[in-house]
């Protein structure tokens, strides 16, 4: 073969569709690694969108193209309505998500959980492929190694609307907690004296709190709910006592004038006008307050608004002041207006989950244009306001129920909580701003150990999954110690009490040769006291000044035949 003729290689065919194309080079030389961005914010399309159903319209039978035209420039308008075409999920809970708040310029997402902690989730540092909490809060854990620290699941978590530095977290405990939008506790309001009868005398819940929420345009004052059939409005400046104690006296029959509050709203007109307070309760009554006070009696109450004896979870207030939407436990939302409490307006029937999950919530939109809800089928309803009627629903987690929701304004995207410990962030790249289309817009991070949670450092805890850790010295799961003084948690073996030689565990050595009497204590004390014996003996030291005129001891010679003691008296029979 001469050296002119190309050498060619016969290799099998590879059809166009081949996936093993993919692991063949297509050039050669050094490639420059950019991310596609639009192929990235296609593959976070959600698979199981379907566009809204266009209105029909009476068209003409004669124009038929006209109408074809019509029909497809009215479903493209309708898939822009709502942003729900895209989607981002974030895994970082253990159990269903309760609860869920974006701060006001909607760049920090936290979200609460019954598995007892506040997750903290920054837009600005997450990308693709690392989509993590950058903290992991659990509001009510006194310290890490006590034996007798308490978690409770998280009920209510709430940026402050008018000051993104703080949020309001309330869990199944009688105290609520303000903390910092970086998960440090601000203020604890306190607990007040439960054996008091009259709630007016009490400075504070004095039964676990149920929900809560800001006041529209003070940013240091909020409202909590309780069971204890008060709402309680504070200054979050002082941690001391309540500001204001509003008492619901329930008629219920046999509940002794007192009942849960279940859920609390409070909102004020965008034109400018006095705020309202509405509230509810577990018999069913439907409470409404002046905003701004006098608080001693109620502006408006609607006996059993919902069922008695099933929880009123949801309830929220449109952006004019003048509508109350509630969802029940009774599988109904209804429709009120503040300037006619008396009767619902609408009432439809809805699925609810509050059953098992009392944090189902309700929420208008921006401009309170649509009302979003979830359902115990996984579903996103999106309702119209003035009839309730569904304008569009779309699955988020089929089969586990859709627990919370929220719809942020200034970024125009949903959030959602469900039962299967995912949060769901829907959005559409064309409407929506910042969050998550600024994360799916940025390059994948490159492959790292980091990419791995379990192997990257937790901020709370100050090390990583894979570091050696000494036993003992991690938080216990099962906390608490057995009446002998072992651990309740079998992994977490007994940690002996530490003394003051074993914080610095020094040389032996140089405790014997540095430290007085340090022999002592390896020193049998009956065998130390008696070497001393015959030294004491032959000169005293205590009893000296009396060695010359001390009395010889004289003991009594007892015979064999003597009796022990004195005779016994004979006993009565």
């Amino acid at each position: 073969m001469s050296d002119d003729e190309d050498i060619q290689v016969e290799g099998p065919p590879l059809a166009e569709d081949d996936p093993m194309r993919a692991f063949l080079p297509t050039s050669f030389g050094k490639k420059s690694k950019e991310a596609d961005i639009a192929a990235q914010i296609d593959r976070s399309r959600r698979t199981t969108y379907s566009p809204p159903v266009a209105k029909s319209k009476p068209q003409d039978l004669d124009s038929d193209d006209a109408s074809d035209s019509d029909d497809d420039s009215g479903e493209s308008n309708d898939e822009d309505e709502y942003p729900t075409s895209h989607e981002m999920v974030i895994k970082t809970h253990d159990r269903a998500v309760t609860s869920l708040s974006l701060d006001p310029a909607g760049g920090r997402l936290i979200t609460g959980s019954i598995d007892c902690t506040v997750k903290l989730h920054d837009f600005s540092s997450l990308t693709p492929t690392t989509i993590r909490a950058f903290r992991s809060v659990d509001p009510y854990e006194t310290k890490q190694s006590a034996a007798g620290s308490e978690s409770h699941p998280v009920h209510h978590v709430q940026f402050n609307p008018l000051a993104g530095s703080v949020f309001l977290c309330i869990s199944a405990h009688p105290q609520a907690k303000i903390l910092s939008r970086d998960g440090d506790i601000i203020t604890e309001f306190v607990k007040g004296d439960m054996y008091l009868r009259d709630m007016n005398n009490t400075k504070g819940h004095i039964s676990e709190v149920t929900t809560g929420t800001w006041h529209p345009t003070d940013k240091n004052v909020c409202v909590t709910a309780g069971t204890d059939s008060t709402l309680r409005i504070w200054d979050i400046n002082n941690k001391r006592s309540q500001k204001e104690v509003l008492v619901f006296k329930s008629k219920a029959a046999g509940a002794a004038g007192r009942t849960r509050m279940t859920a609390v709203a409070w909102a004020t007109p965008v034109q400018g006008g006095s705020n309202v307070l509405v509230s509810a309760a577990l018999d069913g009554t439907l409470v409404m307050w002046g905003g701004n006070g006098p608080f001693t009696r109620p502006a408006g109450e609607i006996r059993e608004a919902h069922t008695p004896n099933t929880w009123t979870g949801g309830i929220d207030i449109s952006c004019d002041g003048r509508m109350v939407v509630t969802k029940g436990g009774d599988n109904t939302i209804k429709l009120w207006d503040t300037r006619k409490f008396k009767h619902p307006l609408v009432t439809v029937d809805h699925p609810s989950t509050s059953d098992h999950y009392p944090t189902t919530n309700i929420k208008y939109g921006p401009n309170s244009t649509s009302i979003i809800t979830g359902s115990a089928s996984g579903h996103l309803h999106i309702l119209n306001p003035g009839n309730l009627r569904p304008e569009y629903t779309t699955p988020v987690t089929p089969g586990s129920p859709l627990i919370t929701v929220d719809w942020h304004p200034k970024i125009n995207q949903i959030i959602t909580g469900s039962a299967n410990a995912e949060t769901h962030i829907l959005y559409n790249p064309t409407m929506s701003t910042k969050g998550a289309v600024d994360v799916m817009s940025r390059a994948p991070k490159k492959r790292h150990v980091d990419d791995n949670p379990e192997l990257t450092t937790d901020m709370s805890l100050g090390l990583s999954g894979d570091s050696i850790v000494t036993p003992g010295s991690l938080p216990a799961k099962k906390t608490g110690i057995t009446a002998s003084g072992k651990s309740r948690d079998p992994r977490r073996p007994h940690v002996p009490q530490q003394t003051p030689f074993m914080r610095s565990q020094p040389d032996e050595k140089h405790i014997s040769e540095n430290i007085p009497l340090s022999k002592m204590l390896h020193e049998d004390p009956r065998e130390a006291l008696l070497k001393y014996a015959d030294l004491a003996k032959k000169d005293p030291v205590f009893t000296k000044a009396w060695k010359s005129t001390q009395p010889v001891t004289q003991y009594a010679d007892v015979s064999d035949e003597e009796d022990d003691g004195p005779e016994k008296k004979k006993v009565k029979r």
